[in-house]
């Protein structure tokens, strides 16, 4: 256990912020599992605009690597352009 108070206050704000990342996190996982669930192509669309944005902000806050997000975007609009078809 830490004995610094400096070190103690740093345990309970990095635990606060683990919880927020990691419902951030499963709140966009269970957004792109609802968007892959739509069948319908315009609620397709206004939901890939939302887990796009999602998605940003997660990759901006280094909760997931940039370049993964770039992933789940490119083949969730990929899903997005097959349902217009």
């Amino acid at each position: 256990m830490a004995n610094h108070k400096s070190a103690l206050k740093r345990i309970r704000s990095n635990e606060a912020k683990r919880v927020l990342n990691r419902y951030q996190a499963k709140s966009t996982r269970t957004a792109i599992k609802k968007l892959r669930a739509t069948t319908d192509a315009s609620a397709a669309q206004e939901l890939l605009k939302r887990v796009s944005s999602m998605l940003d902000r997660l990759a901006k806050k280094n909760i997931i690597h940039k370049n993964k997000a770039a992933n789940n975007k490119s083949k969730l609009a990929k899903f997005v352009k097959s349902l217009a078809a």
